[in-house]
């Protein structure tokens, strides 16, 4: 028998993870496009990502406008 460990950290989609960090779901988008930003898993055709990763993607951004 096999057991799948849960991960270490949340994953959310791009909306969840968006409402966390104050900027929009396309954002979220805009940053993977970007390639600020990588997605961690997926949950059916929904992109997930770390929290920890949205955080960094954000810092990032800020530095460069």
């Amino acid at each position: 028998m096999r057991t799948t460990q849960a991960p270490e950290y949340p994953l959310l989609t791009a909306a969840v993870a968006a409402v966390e960090v104050g900027v929009t779901p396309a954002t979220i988008r805009k940053w993977v496009q970007l390639k600020h930003l990588r997605p961690a898993g997926r949950q059916g055709k929904a992109f997930l990502y770390r929290l920890e990763d949205v955080f960094a993607a954000e810092r990032a951004t800020r530095r460069r406008t």
